[in-house]
């Protein structure tokens, strides 16, 4: 995987909104693992992984006067104890007690001098079996690049045969002074503007050769792209939902278990695809969920990653997705209907023009002040109800230091929604992660009941 010094400008705005803290992108997972790990082994697991992939040893930087986006610098303190601990499960040693500690880690902001992630080994479950609490920062990658990051760090067996390949020599902190920063990032910005100047030349002689030819059909599209700018940067500042409207720092996790065939069988069933029963299951278990409060709503505000990984980006470590906002009904009833509506509207945002000037509008976005960079952020994100994201994981069996991964399970960042409910596949199950702020679900046990039910009349369609 190719590792920029620099984050993308995409990912500098993710990091520079956290001024707001319910903005916040941190990512939490949580591997279930058959047996205890082996410490040592899985201690050298990941110190060859911290060598191998470069962000697990970098830093964020920042610019004198944020002329460019930060650096990603080997931290010249890296300790591995601080990122990896062990600690005892406690009470009955059930998944429930391993999402107790979970959640005060996620809602922890991360120390910005040092690299931007935690493991935490929980030991002591019941059956004798462990756990591995993950969390990352969403600026060093998305879901899908998390995935190939931690394929790094695992075996294909249980007890894989020794090998005498040795251990990577770890990175060398490189010490910039204020003068030498200050050049890099006018050397970068002017780098930047380079390539830029470049793509833009190229798509001039095009442009000018279609307008020639199809003038109607350039100004048709010039609208078109206009308007797509203006659906993405559009403020909502309102939640749809009347009930589900409070936003906090405190969050519960909670997940949800299904058969992969089944989920997969029911779309099929419908012409649509796994992601499209997901994203039905979720709205319909949250309207269940407003019936439950005596209300009813035709539709909420919904978020989701659209993944823009191409063939020439998709070694490219860091983000590649666009945060669509969009609406989408709720309250259909027949379950075939539902998944074709959801189906064209996703079809929709996946191809709208603006999905490819993400970077371009994110410098000018930028270059104003963090203060109302942020503020802009909060009024267009706050407004969304809920988000969906749906990560392909392991379809083989896995293991980390002699045990066996039993169940993945993603918590992805609110950033402002009420509910993040994350699905993310291992062999023939789909483990879902839901994370639900504490002021806008008061009884997320009651939320949790509302998707079970929902979840089980989408697999009916098998």
């Amino acid at each position: 995987m190719h590792y920029e010094t620099r984050m993308s400008d995409s990912d500098a705005l993710m990091w520079n909104i956290e001024k707001d803290p319910i903005l916040r992108s941190t990512i939490t997972a949580v591997a279930v693992l058959d047996r205890r790990p082996d410490r040592e082994a899985l201690l050298h697991r990941i110190d060859r992984g911290t060598r191998l992939i470069p962000r697990m040893r970098q830093r964020v930087i920042g610019n004198p006067y944020s002329i460019a986006p930060p650096r990603w610098e080997v931290d010249p303190y890296f300790d591995l104890r601080y990122h990896v601990r062990f600690l005892n499960a406690g009470g009955d040693g059930t998944l429930r007690d391993v999402l107790d500690i979970a959640e005060p880690m996620g809602m922890q902001g991360f120390d910005r001098a040092r690299p931007l992630w935690e493991f935490v080994i929980v030991e002591g479950l019941e059956g004798d079996r462990a756990a591995i609490i993950q969390k990352i920062h969403h600026a060093i990658t998305d879901g899908v690049g998390g995935m190939q990051m931690v394929m790094t760090m695992i075996d294909l067996e249980r007890d894989p045969a020794p090998t005498d390949e040795e251990m990577p020599p770890a990175p060398q902190a490189e010490h910039m002074g204020p003068l030498r920063r200050t050049a890099d990032a006018f050397g970068h910005v002017r780098r930047r503007n380079l390539g830029i100047a470049r793509r833009a030349g190229g798509n001039l002689v095009a442009a000018a050769s279609t307008a020639a030819s199809h003038p109607a059909a350039v100004v048709s599209g010039l609208g078109a792209t206009a308007g797509s700018v203006g659906r993405l940067l559009a403020p909502t500042p309102t939640p749809l939902s009347p009930i589900m409207t409070g936003r906090s720092m405190s969050f519960r996790f909670q997940t949800l278990t299904f058969p992969l065939p089944d989920l997969k069988a029911a779309a099929k069933a419908a012409s649509g695809t796994l992601n499209d029963a997901f994203v039905v299951a979720v709205a319909g278990g949250l309207r269940r969920y407003h019936q439950r409060h005596g209300t009813d709503v035709e539709s909420l505000r919904m978020t989701m990653p659209i993944n823009i990984r191409t063939e020439d980006t998709s070694d490219v470590a860091g983000n590649q997705f666009v945060p669509a906002r969009f609406i989408v009904p709720v309250a259909i009833d027949d379950v075939t209907e539902h998944m074709q509506a959801i189906h064209e509207l996703v079809d929709q945002q996946r191809h709208e023009p603006a999905n490819a000037l993400v970077e371009p509008l994110a410098i000018v976005l930028n270059r104003l002040p963090t203060t109302a960079v942020t503020a802009l952020f909060g009024s267009m994100i706050k407004g969304s109800d809920f988000t969906t994201s749906n990560v392909p994981g392991a379809p083989i069996p896995i293991y980390i230091a002699g045990a066996r991964v039993e169940s993945m399970i993603p918590f992805g960042p609110l950033v402002g929604v009420a509910v993040n409910v994350t699905l993310l596949s291992n062999l023939d199950d789909v483990h879902v992660g839901i994370n639900s702020d504490m002021a806008a679900v008061p009884d997320p046990e009651v939320l949790l009941e509302c998707l079970q039910e929902s979840f089980e009349a989408v697999l009916k369609q098998a």
